[in-house]
């Protein structure tokens, strides 16, 4: 009789049910607990729970980082998983055991390439007749054991099984079906679980109904895959896979879970949806006929919105009630956010960025909250009750960005009208697509290969209870990385870099994804990226373009492991990568910058030097000018070769001028390396964190005018500039600097362009609270700094018109670094230059799309109109740009004040100005 018993796995509540090892699953266990354990596991004594200090680097090598090569070294392996070894005594639990020899000959090169991150260790091999045992060992457990001559234990450890996997089975990589297919005449399941002992496939009629069959499936010791074909079409029922394998601290467990590659599933992601894509049930009528927007020839023309999903549309009273913060309210294309998208299309704009749309972890589907902060009585601008009522129900609301993946494939359930429909997610993904491609808008996604939300035996860990220890990214104890925040997982292990690849392709041809910004890219290595680019490629027959951040730290730092996808090791590659070069120098400090830092350090557009706040640090010209040239580095695109005049009145190229004390300013190859941006979703919003560091009798208009300036910047930029939804209308998140879980409340959007939004409390305390004493009396003033309705109009109109100043002319969207060293030039550098004006001249004699013969435009950053004047353009015949002196330019100041004079070349510009003169 069965012993039932409560135990924790890996922090989840789970019932745990001992019975035989060798128990055939029955349909039963296709309704019962996510993993149910067949024979637990023994502890090894002599390692910690999680212990695997040695790596396999092929099928047969193993290298045991610090291990005393003294003493015999043996390989131990029980099917049951229930080995012991204790210091001291004899290894027990044993089903058998292999020894191992010292190596002859060091690692072959490509292992020890790949394995360059790990200690120095004596290298151990299998012996050759036992190599044909090990695909059937590794299904069990294994214990690397270092024994006295007597046989009692010195040390074990176990050992990281990617370098075997990858090596057994490294035809896996060519599987094209792993997943679901629904053919003619029947359905074909196939799932990459080598380690597993036994596996089955369990099938549902309904997304809540008892399992209406229980099929086992076939292993391909080839591939390591498991397949199962069942007669007939089931799209529209659902599955599960119940694995019989052994996992670390659990034993060998019973994992009822779903498929890591789902293309849908039911509420709360408890079950995977079989579905045809190609079927016509789940395309909108015309699907097959929208055209895809051809307004990109080459990366540089993009001009990215980054817009989250649930924001866009919560807080449109012109979207219908059951559409808000859904996937349908882009279909309604009469609603206010939509006729403010189409207008942004209209000026310039060519992308929509969607903040993570795959199936994520946090938001409940079914049963989600949204507290009514709006009825809460006594609310200041400056009170916690606000971040209270999110706080509250932070777990439970219907708010989150998405950075927490659970199923890459599929579509979210929570911003669909109905999550318990696997159809539905699909079709009103699609529409959403759709409708913005009708308005002219290509469709970009986040994505977040780089973690996964769990591992584990988590009920919300999928990967790691497929096959687990092999997807994530482990350090020298064999403990997940957790750099980027959460479980890394490792793209340089063949199968995990597949399913990012694949993953990519069917977002990209099933739902005309045409973009991708990848999250914490510098994670994964370049060539897995340019195997992503040339997939994705193939299989649409279009350029699909690709940018993501290129950060440079964590346990892949300096290419520790791999070449990364990172700002420096991706110039030449075409894939695109964020700038923080001019982001930094425009705000002021950095992207963390906390209370000691965030009001003293202003930068470059909010009044470094020139406009001093009560809280500044004391700076000099000479730091002003500093800015300004970090802020030149960002107009040049941030390229390597190109060369420019500093402060100090030398030339040097980009890459020669330091950032940040050890980065090269250059670092791209191609202007479509670079993505520019002075604020994403990331961090405070521009209009917030000038909040900080603007003086605050800076008036409301003034703000407006700084805000467009960061615009401006990105607009005249060369590369890809990229803008956070709601940029263009002031958005203000009340100073929090990290909104992920901050509910409606603090990430709302205002397409009515009354409000901003600051000043609506104190924002959440786990992640401000250490700036509270900073950020409560600003609050406290909110209706001395909040902008008026003029305000956003105004910012919202300059914005548009940058946008179309931008697409006038392909001289701001320079395809090359030889054209952008060969037409663009800097004037007013220098040690005498005047530090708040930038003046660049763009040539345009000959180049295609150019429009004009030349292009200079002036920014000034000052409080006070300026004027410079440049030899080098005196005779010419300048002129206001078009869009300057239409009739209904946002900023009039620019064409009643803005002058060029032929005879001394000088420019003049209003304060706080970014005007565009051309020659024709």
């Amino acid at each position: 009789m069965a012993k039932i018993l409560t135990g924790v796995l890996n922090g989840a509540l789970v019932a745990l049910t001992c019975a035989a090892a060798t128990a055939a699953p029955t349909i039963a266990d296709c309704d019962g607990a996510f993993a149910t354990v067949l024979q637990a596991g023994a502890v090894p004594a002599a390692a910690t729970a999680m212990d695997a200090r040695a790596y396999w680097l092929d099928r047969q090598l193993i290298q045991w980082p610090g291990a005393d090569s003294a003493g015999n070294v043996k390989l131990y392996y029980s099917a049951t998983a229930q080995l012991r070894a204790t210091p001291g005594q004899r290894v027990q639990g044993a089903d058998g055991a292999l020894l191992l020899s010292p190596s002859n000959a060091p690692a072959p090169a490509a292992l020890a390439q790949r394995f360059k991150f790990i200690g120095k260790g004596p290298l151990l091999a299998v012996a050759p007749e036992d190599v044909a045992r090990m695909p059937a060992l590794l299904t069990g457990q294994l214990l690397l054991v270092r024994e006295a001559p007597d046989g009692t234990v010195l040390d074990a450890t176990t050992a990281q099984l990617p370098g075997a996997l990858d090596d057994l089975y490294a035809s896996a990589a060519n599987t094209p079906d792993l997943g679901v297919t629904v053919g003619a005449n029947n359905t074909g399941f196939r799932l990459w679980a080598p380690t597993a002992q036994n596996v089955a496939v369990c099938t549902y009629a309904s997304g809540s109904s008892k399992a209406s069959a229980l099929t086992a499936m076939r292993r391909d010791d080839a591939t390591g895959t498991w397949s199962a074909q069942l007669a007939g079409k089931h799209s529209g029922q659902y599955y599960q896979y119940l694995v019989d394998v052994v996992a670390p601290n659990a034993g060998l467990v019973r994992n009822l879970v779903t498929d890591p590659y789902s293309v849908s599933l039911t509420t709360d992601s408890k079950r995977s949806y079989i579905a045809d894509l190609g079927a016509a049930s789940l395309k909108p009528a015309g699907w097959d006929r929208t055209p895809i927007p051809k307004r990109v020839s080459a990366q540089p023309d993009m001009a990215i919105y980054e817009l989250h999903v649930r924001d866009f549309s919560i807080n449109d009273a012109t979207v219908s009630a059951a559409n808000r913060g859904k996937y349908a309210a882009f279909t309604e294309t009469g609603s206010n956010g939509m006729r403010h998208l189409a207008a942004l299309s209209k000026a310039g704009m060519t992308d929509i960025h969607l903040l993570p749309v795959y199936d994520i972890a946090t938001v409940p589907e079914k049963g989600c909250v949204s507290p009514d902060i709006a009825s809460l009585p006594g609310l200041t601008p400056d009170g916690l009750e606000q971040q209270a009522a999110v706080t509250a129900v932070k777990f439970t609301d219907c708010y989150n960005w998405g950075y927490d993946p659970y199923h890459y494939s599929a579509p979210e359930g929570s911003y669909a009208t109905d999550a318990a429909d696997g159809a539905k997610r699909i079709v009103e993904f699609r529409r959403m697509v759709q409708s913005l491609h009708q308005i002219g808008l290509r469709v970009g996604m986040d994505v977040v290969y780089n973690h996964t939300f769990s591992t584990g035996q988590d009920q919300r860990s999928v990967l790691d209870r497929v096959v687990p220890g092999y997807y994530h990214r482990l350090d020298a104890k064999g403990v997940i990385e957790r750099s980027t925040c959460c479980d890394n997982t490792a793209t340089e292990n063949l199968m995990m870099a597949k399913l990012m690849i694949d993953s990519a392709e069917l977002w990209a041809v099933q739902y005309k994804i045409d973009s991708f910004r990848f999250d914490l890219m510098g994670h994964q290595p370049r060539a897995a990226m340019e195997a992503l680019q040339a997939r994705v490629n193939r299989a649409t027959g279009r350029h699909i373009n690709l940018i993501g951040e290129g950060w440079n730290f964590g346990e892949v730092a300096d290419g520790a492991r791999f070449v990364q996808a990172s700002q420096l090791s991706l110039n030449g590659s075409g894939i695109g990568t964020f700038s923080d070069r001019a982001r930094d120098a425009m705000r002021g400090g950095g992207a963390a910058d906390g209370s000691a830092q965030i009001a003293s350090q202003q930068g470059w557009i909010n009044g470094l030097v020139y406009d001093a706040n009560a809280a500044a640090a004391p700076r000099t010209k000479q730091d002003l000018m500093d800015a300004a040239d970090m802020v030149k580095v960002g107009l040049a695109g941030s390229l390597r070769g190109f060369t420019m005049q500093t402060r100090h009145g030398d030339s040097k190229r980009l890459e020669n001028i330091a950032y940040g004390g050890t980065q090269p300013a250059g670092y791209a190859s191609a202007p479509g390396e670079t993505v520019n941006y002075v604020e994403n979703h990331d961090n405070q919003t521009l209009f917030d964190i000038n909040v900080f560091k603007l003086p605050i009798g800076t008036t409301t208009a003034e703000r407006a005018q700084v805000q467009i300036l960061g615009a401006a910047i990105n607009a005249f930029s060369q590369g890809v500039p990229y803008f956070h939804a709601g940029f263009d209308i002031l958005r203000s998140k009340s100073l929090d600097r990290n909104s992920f879980e901050s509910g409606d409340w603090f990430n709302r959007l205002d397409w009515t362009y009354r409000d901003n939004y600051f000043g609506t409390g104190l924002p959440r305390e786990e992640d401000n609270g250490k700036d509270y004493a900073l950020m409560r009396p600003l609050l406290a003033r909110a209706a001395e700094i909040r902008p008026t309705p003029q305000d956003i109009a105004w910012s919202r109109d300059a914005f548009r018109d940058l946008l179309a100043i931008r697409a006038s002319s392909t001289l701001f969207r320079l395809r090359t670094a030889h054209d952008v060293e060969q037409r663009l030039r800097f004037y007013n550098t220098g040690a005498q230059q005047v530090p708040s004006v930038i003046v660049g001249r763009l040539d345009g004699a000959g180049y295609p799309g150019a429009r004009f013969k030349a292009i200079t435009y002036v920014i000034n950053a000052d409080k006070v109109a300026q004027q410079v004047a440049i030899k080098e353009e005196q005779g010419r015949r300048y002129r206001l740009h078009p869009v300057h002196l239409r009739a209904g330019a946002a900023d009039r100041r620019i064409a009643a004040g803005a002058k060029y004079d032929t005879a001394t070349g000088a420019f003049s510009v209003p304060a706080r100005s970014a005007v565009v003169f051309v020659e024709e």
